[in-house]
C-alpha cells in the first residue's frame, strides 16, 4: 500500500472540496470588488437583501436568517442606519423587540447593487448549463444540511 494514497490532499472528496472553497473565496472576493462602488460590504449586502424580502423583520429573526450572532447585527446596523438605508423601529405589540425596515434610499440602492451581484453570479455559473446549475445548488444544499448542527 502507498501511504501517499492516504493524504488528505489525494482523496477525491478531499480535493473537490477544495474546489469548492477557491470557488466560493473566489466568489466572495469578487462580490467584494463588485459592491466597492456602492460603498456596501457583502454583510451589508446580506441585511439589505434580507430586509427587502422580509420586511418587518427582527434583529433577532435577521441574525439567525444570516447564521451569526446578535452582536453581529448591532454592529452592521448602526452603519446603514448612518446612511439612512435601513430603520430600526420598537415593535408596537413588545417594545423590546427591534422591528428593521429598509428606507426608500436602501431599496434602491440594494437594486443597484443585486444588477451588479446577478451579473457576476450569471459569470461564475456561465459555464454550467442550467440543469448543471439545479444540480450544483441540490448538492450544496444536501451539504449544508449534512453539516447542520
Amino acid at each position: 500500500m502507498n501511504n501517499k494514497q492516504d493524504l488528505s490532499w489525494d482523496n477525491p472528496r478531499f480535493r473537490n472540496w477544495v474546489a469548492v472553497a477557491k470557488a466560493c473565496h473566489s466568489m466572495e472576493r469578487a462580490l467584494a470588488q463588485a459592491l466597492q462602488p456602492f460603498d456596501l460590504k457583502p454583510a451589508q449586502l446580506d441585511v439589505l437583501m434580507n430586509l427587502y424580502r422580509h420586511p418587518d423583520m427582527s434583529q433577532h429573526d435577521l441574525a439567525r436568517k444570516l447564521l451569526v450572532g446578535r452582536s453581529n447585527i448591532t454592529m452592521l446596523l448602526p452603519q446603514l442606519e448612518k446612511r439612512a438605508l435601513v430603520h430600526r423601529e420598537a415593535d408596537a405589540k413588545d417594545r423590546r423587540v427591534m422591528r428593521l425596515r429598509l428606507s426608500a434610499d436602501g431599496e434602491a440602492l440594494l437594486l443597484r447593487a443585486l444588477k451588479a451581484y446577478g451579473g457576476l453570479i450569471e459569470k461564475a455559473m456561465s459555464a454550467s448549463t442550467p440543469e448543471q446549475c439545479d444540480m450544483i445548488g441540490a448538492h450544496m444544499q444536501r451539504v449544508a444540511e449534512a453539516l447542520k448542527e
